[in-house]
């Protein structure tokens, strides 16, 4: 198939999906095209069938804000066209299901045919899309969309009961490649020290660091962890509250043992040198952080919201607690680190979750069907 893309091309959830998504696609022959203001993050443009078109703004001064959508609108149907696209898959909804339907009206006008799926993510409906401002257009987008799915079946049943939606949802939850997701214990021989002496255990935070994440409640698991034992803090990712982290790190007098690395692309390099992750979000609609640490054997301690417990199963392969209980977390990851046996169990329970029903190999064919579904449904009744 010949299959265009568009998401936001930042350091997120969203964005990493899609990029992966795209590049698993690829390897399976797809022809894949993304449209995005800027080249995806992950995307190093040395992959096979994949293509990168990039959409220009103009900046007439008469324009206080530069037409984004429209200038997207414009690309993706001068893309599905250019290219013969058989489909396009926007990620997450504002405005790109809008923009998507827009191209889909202009290519029709001219007797050509482009459906669209949109997935949602998350907080495309959680926070921006219940903005009274934006909720009209954004249920609006969801219903003309050709095609929805939803990461977790906790967002599918989020947005109907929020946009008052009949119409079907397909769950289609987030992936990860097992083979570039794992640990190689020839490189995290070499990598481990970089970070952390033989005897210390390494704990890791994996986000883009917004309130909704709750960097500060890391902080405060991590200083309880390190009043007990010998431990240090990977925080990957940056973003809005890192500066709050790291004032509440120096505070609690942890700071010399933390650090801060940014945004990094080699996360699946990094992730195998941890022990433990770190993931005490106030939502998160399935927690990708979390399942990418769980391929490379790493258990997660996290929140119970949102789509988590349909990834992480409590005392299995993972831990979860109440928003804000930094207390039970720091008590609970000390204790697993403190349990060799116990510990083990759990981080072959976490790794053999992702292969079993997270990894690409048995999520990718799912969005193929649903693509041939949308395709063969559009076309014997556009």
């Amino acid at each position: 198939m010949k299959i265009g893309i568009t998401c936001y091309p930042t350091y997120g959830g969203s964005g990493v999906v899609a990029t992966e998504l795209g590049i698993e696609l690829a390897a399976r022959g797809h022809d894949i095209h993304f449209i995005t203001s800027a080249p995806p993050f992950r995307l190093t443009g040395r992959e096979a069938n994949i293509h990168f078109h990039e959409v220009s703004v103009s900046n007439y001064p008469l324009f206080e804000y530069p037409p984004y959508d429209l200038a997207l609108a414009t690309r993706m149907a001068e893309v599905a066209e250019l290219y013969s696209l058989d489909i396009l898959h926007v990620h997450y909804a504002i405005p790109h299901s809008v923009c998507a339907l827009l191209a889909r009206q202009m290519l029709a006008a001219r007797g050509k045919h482009l459906p669209f799926i949109t997935t949602l993510h998350g907080t495309d409906i959680t926070l921006v899309g219940l903005d009274r401002s934006y909720l009209p257009i954004t249920q609006f987008g969801i219903v003309q969309s050709d095609g929805v799915t939803a990461i977790s079946s906790h967002l599918r049943d989020r947005t109907r009961e929020a946009f008052n939606i009949s119409s079907e949802i397909e769950v289609i939850r987030n992936f990860v490649n097992c083979d570039v997701y794992q640990r190689d214990p020839a490189k995290v021989a070499t990598m481990r020290p970089l970070y952390a002496k033989p005897e210390e255990k390494i704990l890791a935070h994996l986000s883009n660091f917004r309130p909704v994440k709750r960097v500060t409640d890391v902080i405060e698991v991590f200083a309880r962890v390190a009043a007990a034992m010998p431990a240090r803090l990977l925080m990957i990712g940056d973003g809005p509250d890192r500066s709050a982290a790291e004032y509440l790190a120096a505070r609690l007098g942890v700071r010399d043992r933390i650090h801060f690395l940014g945004k990094q692309e080699n996360v699946n390099e990094l992730l195998p040198l941890a022990d433990l992750m770190i993931m005490p979000s106030e939502m998160e609609s399935f927690g990708l952080a979390a399942l990418e640490a769980m391929a490379c054997g790493v258990p997660a301690i996290a929140t119970r919201v949102g789509g988590v417990p349909e990834l992480i199963d409590d005392g299995i392969n993972g831990l979860l607690f109440p928003i804000g209980d930094v207390d039970a977390m720091g008590t609970a990851a000390t204790a697993l680190l403190s349990d060799p046996a116990a510990y083990r169990t759990m981080a072959e329970a976490a790794r053999k979750t992702a292969q079993d029903r997270f990894c690409a190999s048995r999520i990718i064919p799912l969005y193929e069907d649903y693509y041939q579904r949308v395709i063969t449904r559009t076309s014997t009744h556009p």
